[in-house]
C-alpha cells in the first residue's frame, strides 16, 4: 500500500508573516495617498539644495585650482596636436598600408582585406580628415587610460584594502553616465578636444583597472616560484615574471579600453567642437541630413571595428604563444616585411600625389540620393510608421508610465475607465493573486504588485509605498545590507528632486529591457539550438557591441523623428545584446550527461527546454538579465539627443549649462539605480543557488 510522503518542512513561512503586513501597509499607503499628498509625491519640504551646494563648492575648487588645470590642458594638447600634425603630414597610402599590416599580423588575411576596404571607402566618402583626428585623440587617450589603469590595478593587486576601494570606485565610474563625467571636466580644463582626451582617459581606465588586477592575480604559483627560486628580488619578480604571465589578460584589457576611449572619444566631440567623426554624426543629426549621418557613423563602426579586431588578435595572439620564446626569426622577418612596405608607401606617397592628397568631399555622390530616398519613402510609408509608432506608446508605453487610470480614455482605448470597470479590475487582481499565491506565494506577491504597477503606471505610484517595497524586498532577498542600499537609494531620489526623473528613466528602461530580454531570450533560445543561426547572431552581436552608441539613434531617429519611441528601439538595439550572448550561453552550457539522462526518462523538447535547461542556466540567464538592465541606464543619456525627458536628459541639459551639481546628481542617481539593479539580481541568484530551486518551483518551496 503507498504512503502518503510528507510535505516538505516550510523552512522559509517566515516570508509570508514578513509580506502581508507589508502589503496592508502599501495598501493603506496608496488609498490615504489620495488625500494626503506628500504620501503620494514627494513632498518639496523635504528636497534638499544638493545642486546649489555641488556648485558653490565645484565654482571654489574651479577658481583655486583652474589654472593648474588649464596648464595641465595645455601640456596634454601638446602631444595630441603633434599627433595630428604627423598623421595628416602622412601620405594616406601609408596609413592604409599601416592598418592592412597590423590587421594582418594579429588576425589574417580577412581582416587585413576588411580593413583596406575600410580606409578606402572612407577616403572615397570624404571622411579621411576626421577619421585622422578621431585617431590623434584616441592615439594619446588610450596610453593614458592604460597607464591610469595599470597602475591603479597594481595598487589593487598589491594591496587588498586599496581593492576594495578601487571596487567601488570603478562600479559608480561604470555606471555614471558619460555626460556626467564631462561637467566637471569642462569647468577645469575649458573647452576644446583636451575635454574628450581626459573624459576618455578617466571613462576609459576601469577595464585595464580589472584586467590588470585579474592578469596579475592568475599568475601561476609555479612561475612565482621559479622567480624566487633564481633569486630575482620583488621588483624583478614583478616586471620579468608577473607582468610577461599577465600579458594575455592585459592585453585583453588593452583592447576594451581602446573601444571605451574611442567611444568616450565621440561622443565628447558634442562639447569639443572638434571636427573628427563624432563632430560629423553629430552635425547632420542636428541637420536631419540621413544621407550623411549615415555614411559618417559607418565610418565609426569600420574604425571602431578595425581597432577591436586588430587588439583583440594580438591579445589572442599573445595568449596563444605565451609558451613560446617572443622574437622568432619569422616573426621578425614578417615586422622587417611590414616595416619595408611602409617606406616604400611613404615614397610612393610622396611622389605621386593621387596617393597623398585626400579628396576634401565625397567622391561618389551617396548622401544626397539617401536623402531622397529617404524622403520618398517617408512619404510613402510615413503614416503607417507613425501609426505604429502610435499604437505602441498608446497601448504599452503610455501605460506603463502614466497607468491605466490615466491611459484608458476613449481618444485612445475606445473606451472609458469607468469606475465598475475600476473595481472589477482590483477584484480580478486580488483573487488572481490569492490562486495563485494559494501555491507559490511570491509568484502571488509579484502577480498582485504588476497589478498596481499597472494601474498607477511608474509615475503614478506612491513613492512611500514603492520605497517600502523595495525595502523589504532587499532584506528578503539580501538582509539588511540590500535593504540599506535600497532605503539609501530611495532617500537620494526624494531629497534630490530626482524621483519623478527616475520614475521617468526606469519606464523607459524597463520597457527596453523587457523588450530585449523577450527578443534577445527567443533568438539566444534559437541560436542555441543551432550552429548556423549561432554564427549568424555572434555577427550581429559583435557589430552592435563595436558599433558607438549614439550611431545606434541614426536609423531610428530618421523613421520615427524625437521622442520616446524612438529612444525605446535605439535602447532594445543596444541591450538585446547581452540577452543574446547570456541566453545562448547558458542554454549551451548544460552538461550533456544531464540531458542525455533527460532524454533517456523520456522528456519532450518543450520539458527538456523549460524543466531541465532553463533552472540550470539560471545564474547565466539571470546576469544576462543582469547586463541588460545594465546596457539600457548605459543608453539612457544618450537617448536624451533625441528628446527624452528623464535622468539623462537632466544629465544631458546639465552639460549644456555647465551646470556640475545638477548633472553629478543626475549622474548618481543612475549610478545608484544600476547599483540596485545588480544588487537585487545578484540576491536573487545567490537565493535560487542556496535553495537549489528552479523558478517553476521557487516560491512553493520556499514558502510551502
Amino acid at each position: 500500500m503507498t504512503q502518503t510522503q510528507p510535505e516538505p518542512p516550510d523552512g522559509h513561512a517566515h516570508l509570508k508573516h514578513l509580506w502581508l503586513p507589508v502589503i496592508a501597509i502599501m495598501l493603506f499607503l496608496t488609498v490615504v495617498g489620495f488625500r494626503v499628498d506628500w504620501l503620494r509625491d514627494v513632498p518639496d519640504a523635504i528636497v534638499l539644495p544638493l545642486n546649489a551646494w555641488i556648485n558653490t563648492a565645484m565654482s571654489a575648487v574651479v577658481a583655486m585650482a583652474q589654472p593648474f588645470f588649464r596648464t595641465l590642458s595645455w601640456i596634454l594638447g601638446q602631444p595630441m596636436d603633434g599627433l595630428q600634425f604627423v598623421l595628416h603630414g602622412v601620405p594616406w597610402v601609408t596609413i592604409t598600408v599601416v592598418f592592412v599590416g597590423l590587421a594582418w599580423l594579429s588576425s589574417g588575411g580577412g581582416l587585413a582585406i576588411f580593413a583596406g576596404v575600410g580606409c578606402l571607402l572612407t577616403l572615397v566618402l570624404g571622411y579621411w580628415t576626421e577619421m585622422l583626428n578621431t585617431l590623434a585623440l584616441v592615439g594619446v587617450s588610450v596610453p593614458l587610460s592604460i597607464a591610469l589603469g595599470f597602475s591603479l590595478g597594481t595598487a589593487g593587486f598589491l594591496w587588498p584594502r586599496t581593492r576594495r576601494v578601487l571596487d567601488t570606485i570603478l562600479d559608480f565610474m561604470q555606471t555614471i553616465p558619460a555626460f556626467a563625467y564631462l561637467i566637471p571636466i569642462l569647468l577645469l580644463f575649458g573647452f576644446g578636444p583636451v575635454v574628450g582626451l581626459i573624459a576618455s582617459a578617466i571613462y576609459a581606465s576601469p577595464p585595464m583597472v580589472r584586467n590588470t588586477i585579474l592578469g596579475l592575480s592568475s599568475v601561476p604559483e609555479a612561475q612565482i616560484e621559479s622567480g624566487q627560486m633564481s633569486g630575482a628580488t620583488k621588483r624583478q619578480l614583478f616586471w620579468l615574471v608577473r607582468v610577461p604571465g599577465a600579458l594575455p589578460r592585459l592585453l585583453v584589457g588593452v583592447n576594451q579600453s581602446t573601444m571605451q576611449a574611442l567611444s568616450m572619444v565621440i561622443i565628447a566631440a558634442i562639447i569639443g567642437g572638434f571636427d573628427d567623426i563624432g563632430w560629423a554624426v553629430l552635425t547632420a543629426l542636428r541637420k536631419a541630413q540621413f544621407g550623411q549621418s549615415l555614411m559618417a557613423g559607418l565610418c565609426i563602426v569600420f574604425l571602431a571595428v578595425m581597432i577591436d579586431r586588430i587588439t583583440w588578435g594580438f591579445a589572442t595572439r599573445a595568449k596563444k604563444h605565451q609558451s613560446h620564446a617572443a622574437g622568432t626569426p619569422p616573426e621578425r622577418r614578417v615586422w622587417l616585411i611590414f616595416g619595408a612596405a611602409i617606406i616604400i608607401s611613404t615614397g610612393l606617397g610622396l611622389a605621386f600625389p593621387l596617393l597623398r592628397e585626400v579628396p576634401a568631399s565625397s567622391l561618389v555622390p551617396v548622401a544626397e540620393p539617401l536623402n531622397d530616398w529617404l524622403e520618398t519613402f517617408l512619404l510613402a510609408n510615413g503614416t503607417a510608421l507613425n501609426d505604429l509608432k502610435t499604437a505602441i506608446f498608446y497601448y504599452l508605453m503610455f501605460p506603463l508610465k502614466a497607468g491605466l487610470e490615466n491611459a484608458v480614455t476613449p481618444f485612445t482605448w475606445g473606451f472609458t475607465f469607468t469606475p465598475e470597470i475600476k473595481i472589477a479590475y482590483w477584484v480580478a487582481g486580488a483573487v488572481l493573486s490569492v490562486l495563485i499565491g494559494r501555491k507559490r506565494f511570491m509568484a502571488g506577491l509579484v502577480t498582485l504588485f504588476v497589478f498596481w504597477l499597472s494601474y498607477f503606471g511608474m509615475t503614478g505610484v506612491s513613492w512611500t509605498a514603492l520605497t517600502v517595497f523595495l525595502c523589504v524586498l532587499g532584506y528578503s532577498l539580501g538582509g539588511l545590507r540590500t535593504a540599506s542600499l535600497c532605503l539609501f537609494t530611495c532617500a537620494f531620489l526624494a531629497i534630490t528632486g530626482l524621483w519623478d526623473l527616475a520614475m521617468l528613466s526606469i519606464y523607459l528602461c524597463s520597457a527596453g529591457v523587457v523588450a530585449s530580454l523577450v527578443f534577445g531570450g527567443i533568438i539566444g533560445t534559437v541560436a542555441a539550438h543551432s550552429s548556423r543561426v549561432s554564427g549568424v547572431v555572434r555577427v550581429i552581436s559583435d557589430t552592435l557591441q563595436t558599433m558607438p552608441q549614439f550611431v545606434l539613434l541614426i536609423p531610428f531617429l530618421m523613421f520615427f523623428q524625437v521622442g520616446e519611441f524612438t529612444a525605446l528601439l535605439a535602447i532594445i538595439i543596444y541591450a538585446i545584446v547581452p540577452a543574446m550572448r547570456y541566453s545562448e550561453a547558458g542554454l549551451r552550457g548544460i552538461d550533456p550527461n544531464v540531458l542525455e539522462a533527460a532524454q533517456q526518462i523520456g522528456c519532450t523538447r518543450w520539458q527538456m527546454l523549460w524543466q531541465v535547461r532553463v533552472p540550470l542556466a539560471l545564474p547565466v540567464l539571470a546576469l544576462g538579465i543582469n547586463q541588460t538592465i545594465m546596457f539600457g541606464l548605459a543608453m539612457l543619456a544618450i537617448t536624451a539627443l533625441v528628446g527624452t525627458q528623464d535622468l539623462g536628459q537632466a544629465v544631458y541639459v546639465a552639460l549644456s549649462q555647465a551646470d556640475a551639481g545638477q548633472g553629478l546628481l543626475a549622474g548618481l542617481a543612475i549610478a545608484l539605480i544600476a547599483l540596485l539593479s545588480d544588487r537585487l539580481i545578484r540576491d536573487w541568484i545567490a537565493t535560487f543557488e542556496r535553495n537549489k530551486t528552479s523558478p517553476a518551483t521557487f516560491g512553493h518551496e520556499d514558502i510551502g
